[in-house]
Parts: structure tokens; C-alpha cells; sequence
């Protein structure tokens, strides 16, 4: 290639921008910056009207307004607003109460601000608040929030003897639900055996999360152990108890003893709930039982739990699969009734089916109520 020609190529390729490309650029630049400054601006007003109004005490009382002000500002990443809303608190006499300095931690613990969780725990000696096990067991569980679960066990191999603070059940089961978070239910299981060397006994907290843990982990024969032991140690099931092990049954392809499980919770005065009949009627969906989870469905609001999204989302594709597009109609009018969401996909998948068996009235009934809703 000629020089002149290598020229002209790298001339085509270096060339700036034209004016108008550049102007484009400029605009959406400063567009962008606009936008940036004016939800700082926001920000920053909702933080120094936040802070002006704690100035009043009865506000701090309304755990609501602070929670969901921290919520907010989590979710958009505003970090340093929550430190600085939360750090604004200890200039208030309401510090040197624990229920309100254990407020601001677990505060911290929503925001997944785990570090700041503890800086504040390790200043309330100075801030004329006492270190509990309340206050302690609030920074192991802002840690859990923060899925910072290596510090869970950090803290509490190290902060009670340091601080002469005595675990208590709920110090145990905070780091329980850490390990078996991570996975490492085998640990968990040996921090419930030192528990009960300590003399402090295992409650349904216990079991429930570690039932969870080893049904997830299809560790059925084991799970079922644990239920046994939960028997023998008196501690009763409740509704969670009992959703851990129907999930359980399911997964095991028990279907037939989830159902009975079901019975067995109305006979010992445990009130199923919408999670337990979803779980027992996902079986019966896995195994291509149309008829029994329609049955479980009746039973479902017999019991006055009202079917809910997961239902609606489980069951209408299903009786789609099964051709039973009469029944898919009938479960998206009742999902429009009870003001639960279902996939436009869905609804079109139902529509077609009606459709292609010239349900045409139904179909459009279907259609608007869509659009209705």
C-alpha cells in the first residue's frame, strides 16, 4: 500500500467527531450529570429533613419511619446517607437506652452494613450505654443481614469472654442460622451440642432452621432424626416446623405422606398456611397429578388461605399442560379476584387455548380483564 493511500486510511480512522455527533454527546453528557445532581439533591434533603425531625422525641419512637428512610437509601446505595442519618442519633439522650441503641444496629444490619454495625456496638460503653447480650446478639444478627457470616463466628468465639457477656438461645441460634447459610450444617449441628453442654436448651428456632438446612440439602434420613429428637426434647412444632418437612417429603417424592402430614397438623391444632399447601401441591404438579392438587386447591380455601402468587404461578401453566384450559380460565378469574399478578405470558398461553377450542367468549373475557388489570 502506498504511503498516500496509508494517509488517507489512518486519516478516515483518526478523523474527530463531526460537530453534530459531539453536540449529541455533550447534551446527553450534561443530561446525565443533571440527573445525577438532582437525585443527590433529593438525597440530601430527605436526610437533613430526617435528621431535623428525630430532633422531636416522640418521632424516634416510630421504629417505621427510621427503617423504611434506611431501606430506601440501602436500595439506592446511599450508604454515607445512612451513616450519617444513623451516626446524627447518638447526640440524643435515647442512646444510652438499649432498645434504641440495638435499634440503630440491627438498622445497620438491614442496610448490610456490618462494620458499621460493630463500630457502634464497640461505642456504647462511651456513649453511656451498657454491652448486653441483647446488643450482642443484635451485632451477630446485622452480620447475618450483611451475609457477612465469617464474622458471626468471629464474634462470638471472641466477645463474650472478652466482655463477659453469656450467650444466650438466641446468640446459639444466630450462629447457627449463619453456618447453615453457608452450608456448613455439620458445624451447626455441633454448635446445638455445645449449646445444650452449656445448659441452655434448643427451641423451635433451633430446629426449624436446622430442619431447613438439611432438607435443602437432601438430607432427608438425618432431617427426619432431628424431628424425632425435637419430640423427644418436648419442643413443639409450629406451622415453619412442619413447611420445612412437607418441602422435605416433596422433594423425596413422598407426595402421599406430605398429604397425610397435612392432616396430621389439623389434628394437633397447627393452622396449614398458603406455604403449606404449595408445598404438598408442587408434588403433585411433579408428578403430573391434576386432580389431586386441584383437590388440595379446594382444601386450600376451605382452610381460608388464600391462594397467592406462587399458586397462581404453579398451577395455571400446569393445567395448561394437561389441556385443561376450562380450569386454567377458571384459576386466572380467581387470581384476578384475589388481586394476584399473573405472566402476560401466561394469560396469552390461556387465551390461545381457548381459542384453539373455539372458546372464543371466554377468551376474550380472559383478554380484557388482562387489560383491566
Amino acid at each position: 500500500m502506498s504511503s498516500t493511500a496509508f494517509n488517507r486510511l489512518r486519516g478516515l480512522f483518526s478523523k474527530s467527531p463531526s460537530p453534530i455527533i459531539t453536540t449529541i454527546k455533550a447534551n446527553r453528557a450534561a443530561e446525565i450529570r443533571a440527573a445525577i445532581s438532582s437525585k443527590d439533591k433529593k438525597i440530601l434533603s430527605l436526610v437533613k429533613k430526617f435528621k431535623e425531625t428525630t430532633d422531636n422525641p416522640r418521632f424516634r419512637r416510630y421504629r417505621h419511619y427510621y427503617e423504611a428512610t434506611v431501606l430506601r437509601l440501602a436500595r439506592e446505595q446511599h450508604f454515607s446517607a445512612i451513616q450519617d442519618i444513623l451516626e446524627h442519633q447518638k447526640k440524643y439522650p435515647d442512646i444510652m437506652d438499649q432498645k434504641f441503641a440495638v435499634r440503630l444496629i440491627c438498622l445497620y444490619g438491614k442496610a448490610k452494613m456490618a462494620d458499621d454495625a460493630q463500630k457502634l456496638f464497640d461505642e456504647l460503653p462511651s456513649l453511656n450505654c451498657e454491652r448486653t447480650v441483647v446488643s450482642f446478639n443484635a451485632l451477630l444478627g446485622a452480620c447475618v443481614k450483611s451475609k457477612n457470616f465469617n464474622k458471626v463466628t468471629e464474634l462470638f468465639k471472641e466477645l463474650p469472654e472478652k466482655l463477659s457477656i453469656e450467650p444466650d438461645v438466641v446468640s446459639y441460634n444466630t450462629v447457627i442460622k449463619a453456618l447453615c447459610d453457608v452450608g456448613s450444617v455439620d458445624s451447626a449441628i455441633v454448635v446445638m451440642n455445645e449449646m445444650e453442654s452449656s445448659n441452655i436448651q434448643p427451641n423451635v428456632v433451633t430446629f426449624n432452621t436446622l430442619l431447613d438446612a438439611f432438607y435443602k440439602n437432601n438430607r432427608i434420613e438425618e432431617a427426619e432424626k432431628l424431628w424425632c429428637l425435637m419430640e423427644k426434647k418436648n419442643v413443639l412444632a409450629n406451622v415453619r416446623t412442619y413447611n420445612s418437612r412437607l418441602r422435605g417429603l416433596v422433594a423425596d417424592n413422598r407426595v402421599s405422606d406430605a398429604a397425610e402430614l397435612i392432616k396430621e397438623m389439623g389434628k394437633k391444632g397447627v393452622k396449614p398456611d398458603n406455604y403449606s399447601f404449595n408445598a404438598l401441591m408442587k408434588g403433585f404438579v411433579d408428578v403430573g397429578n391434576l386432580e389431586e392438587a386441584k383437590v388440595w386447591y379446594k382444601k386450600m380455601m376451605r382452610n381460608g388461605c388464600g391462594p397467592d402468587r406462587a399458586t397462581f404461578g404453579m398451577l395455571i401453566p400446569f393445567a395448561c399442560d394437561k389441556d385443561d384450559f376450562d380450569y386454567a380460565f377458571e384459576l386466572c378469574n380467581a387470581a384476578v379476584k384475589a388481586k394476584q399478578s399473573v405472566y402476560n405470558s401466561v394469560v396469552q398461553r390461556v387465551a390461545d387455548g381457548l381459542v384453539e377450542r373455539s372458546k372464543n367468549n371466554e377468551a376474550q373475557k380472559l383478554m380484557k380483564m388482562a387489560k383491566l388489570k
